[in-house]
């Protein structure tokens, strides 16, 4: 028995001793000191000839053999470059067209708007070593022509593009205006909704030059203010089109570099241009249209020579139709790819070009998250989908014929994309889980490892010292039979028979997903510094979240925010019933979306959350933009319910518990407007809570030390108030 005593007491103490070695993560680690990096592959490349990659290195562009790994020759270093002529030596991105031995560099990049940048560009020369300037300013979207010959580009508004051969830069519009007209790039809500910036597109003969024009003239325009230690601050306006407000008159327009002509495209009548794209003939251009409510999608052809229009294909749907690049015109000429939720879940098709169903790709009860293309020489197509769980996610292929799905990854676990070379005999993937960083490694068509690029090991060796807590997935079932997802990182030294706080956080967006086994960096970092101060870290994805089909996805229309603030609730209670949490000592936190959620949870479930954090919420869908807002709850007018029941402004008064309220005050996104509404409610109802404003920062919040400001304000939050 002595004995026995004498091993116990051995075994606490080195267990004691074990726990006091271990290093505790700070905020200054995370968002300070980078103390946690990983390692990413960046300007990563295939090559033309289908056996080598590009990368930028150090301001380097080298080249690789695909599968050795052997490098073959540097393309381009600023050494190269004799006489800068004003460049500052950086390289912020570049891209190489083989066949006319050029490189383009682009540095100096400036944002426009959250995606939007412009740039000073350069011409390299790799055969001559010739340095030039693309154009005298910063400018937008510069794009190769097919042949190599030529670039487009964007400046102030007007589109352009330098001929190489000689020498001569034309510019193709001339009416392009601040605040008025756009050509050849989206305006702000384009940007941020329908997720592209670019919009001019090269025929594959490099004639022509399609692009769309915005008229942004009778669009309501958005003031912010911007601070700096001037005696008035400067007011940046740009428009912004609210719900039910007027959006851009959007033209499709194609010019013709061989007659210098203009020609205006009249797909019939539409709200919206969502997407443009050549097909395989060099005078067949695709224009996908749609109606303002977003649930009536057509794909038109349009022949430039012969100046005909026609319909490819049509989809209506009772909710609405999400946008994708998807959409694959094949060499044959023939036939084309196209994904949809037509029936149920996310799924591709094989049409042939007179708009008839040839082949339903993909057969089953998931949804395909991303389609990688088409090997037409061995008929098959590759995808990425969840085939088993919505939360993980694999690379498979299919025959064209719908026939021998196959998963071509091996991880049993975790998330897995890839990027293929033209001829799909290689193909980058990049793995990673909920615990562990992306592993970027080269593999065959057969899926089978020839090398690894970066395993980013010396991270994992580092969460290894600081002993970090593993997620654990878990599924429960609500009280309205719903099952949700959800995942779970435990305190460090967890013991089942102690009560702890609990830490949600959650988006819950349409269509989002948070609870994924894929790796979530700073955020996860941050989750687990949480846990090491003793708080259970939960994530549950509720009701309108994506990965289980449309039916999940898309029963909050109409109703944005009941079901899930419903499904959030549930889970806190759900939470609560566990033996190891102290019910009484429930948060939750979100950003944008998430904060918009949040907000609603502490004040719609007063009696089951002690505290929340709302990042730069949507305080009333009123004043969103049109094209989210109206595609998931149409317009105020024909919805007034719905704004007025899920708005967190029209709840102020059933706040209880503490509420921290932060945002960005140049966000042009999600305005400041939202803030100042919620906090101005608040006050009417005579409601104390906490608020940090930042200045002259956006959306995301940072610059600078800004984010080690923000989170250490939230994780102090947290400890007082959880």
């Amino acid at each position: 028995m002595l004995q026995n005593t004498f091993y116990i007491w051995i075994f606490c103490y080195m267990f004691v001793c074990n726990i006091a070695a271990q290093k505790d993560i700070t905020v200054e680690d995370i968002y300070a000191n980078s103390s946690f990096r990983t390692r990413s592959v960046s300007g990563f490349n295939f090559l033309e000839n289908g056996v080598h990659f590009s990368r930028l290195e150090s301001d380097h562009v080298e080249v690789y053999e695909i599968a050795s790994g052997q490098k073959v020759v540097t393309l381009f270093n600023p050494g190269f470059v004799e006489s800068k002529g004003g460049w500052n030596g950086h390289v912020d991105h570049y891209s190489y067209h083989e066949t006319g031995g050029k490189i383009l560099v682009e540095s100096e990049s400036e944002p426009l708007y959250r995606h939007s940048t412009k740039v000073k560009c350069h011409i390299f020369d790799i055969n001559n070593r010739e340095w030039t300037s693309l154009y005298d300013g910063k400018v937008s979207h510069p794009q190769w022509s097919p042949d190599g010959q030529k670039i487009a580009f964007v400046f102030n508004n007007n589109l352009y593009y330098r001929d190489l051969e000689n020498n001569k830069v034309v510019q193709v519009t001339s009416d392009g205006m601040t605040n008025k007209i756009i050509n050849g790039m989206c305006d702000w809500v384009y940007e941020e909704e329908f997720g592209f910036t670019r919009a001019f597109y090269w025929s594959p003969d490099s004639k022509k030059l399609a692009f769309l024009r915005f008229d942004e003239s009778m669009v309501p325009e958005f003031t912010m203010q911007i601070y700096s230690d001037d005696m008035y601050p400067k007011h940046e306006t740009f428009k912004y089109p609210k719900v039910g407000e007027n959006n851009s008159d959007v033209t499709a327009w194609v010019f013709s570099l061989e007659n210098q002509q203009l020609e205006e495209i009249k797909p019939g009548s539409y709200e919206y241009i969502p997407r443009m794209m050549w097909t395989q003939e060099e005078n067949t251009l695709c224009i996908f249209t749609m109606n303002r409510h977003q649930n009536h999608l057509t794909l038109h052809l349009y022949n430039t020579q012969e100046k005909q229009l026609s319909t490819l294909l049509e989809e209506k749907n009772p909710y609405y139709i999400d946008i994708t690049d998807n959409l694959t015109f094949l060499k044959n000429k023939k036939h084309f790819v196209w994904s949809s939720e037509k029936e149920g879940f996310h799924q591709l098709y094989l049409y042939r070009m007179d708009g008839t169903l040839e082949t339903k790709l993909t057969k089953g009860r998931y949804d395909v998250h991303q389609f990688y293309g088409v090997d037409e020489k061995n008929k098959v197509a590759y995808f990425q989908a969840s085939t088993e769980t919505p939360i993980d996610r694999c690379v498979y292929r299919v025959g064209l014929d719908g026939n021998e799905l196959t998963k071509i990854t091996s991880e049993n676990r975790g998330t897995c994309s890839a990027r293929f070379n033209n001829s799909f005999d290689y193909f980058i993937l990049t793995y990673s889980t909920a615990d562990s960083p992306p592993v970027y490694s080269v593999h065959n068509k057969k899926g089978q490892v020839l090398r690894v690029i970066e395993d980013n090991a010396s991270y994992m060796k580092k969460a290894e010292e600081y002993a970090f807590s593993p997620v654990e997935f878990f599924a429960f079932q609500t009280s309205e039979k719903i099952r949700l997802h959800g995942f779970m990182i435990k305190p460090r030294g967890f013991n089942p028979n102690r009560s702890y706080p609990v830490f949600m956080t959650q988006y819950s967006g349409p269509g989002s997903q948070q609870v994924t086994d894929a790796w979530k960096g700073a955020s996860y970092l941050w989750y687990q510094l949480l846990s090491q101060k003793g708080y259970l870290v939960v994530c549950v994805d509720g009701r309108g979240t994506g990965g289980r089909g449309e039916e999940f996805k898309k029963m909050t229309y109409l109703n944005l925010g009941h079901y899930e603030t419903i499904d959030q609730i549930e889970t806190a209670k759900y939470l609560g019933s566990l033996p190891y949490v102290d019910k009484s000592r429930i948060g939750i936190y979100g950003w944008s979306y998430g904060g918009y959620m949040s907000s609603l949870c502490i004040l719609k479930g007063a009696d089951v959350f002690k505290a929340a954090i709302a990042v730069a919420p949507v305080t009333n869908w009123k004043w969103y933009d049109s094209i989210y807002t109206e595609r998931y709850m149409r317009t105020l007018s024909e919805n007034k319910e719905g704004y007025e029941k899920n708005s967190p402004v029209y709840f102020a008064d059933k706040l209880k518990g503490s509420y921290l309220l932060i945002h960005g005050m140049a966000d042009d996104n999600v305005h400041f407007q939202h803030a100042v509404e919620m906090a101005d409610a608040l006050i009417k109802a005579n409601k104390q809570f906490d608020t940090y404003y930042y200045p002259n920062r956006n959306h995301g919040i940072y610059g600078g030390n800004t984010r080690w400001h923000l989170f250490t304000k939230m994780t102090d939050f947290i400890l007082k108030n959880i």
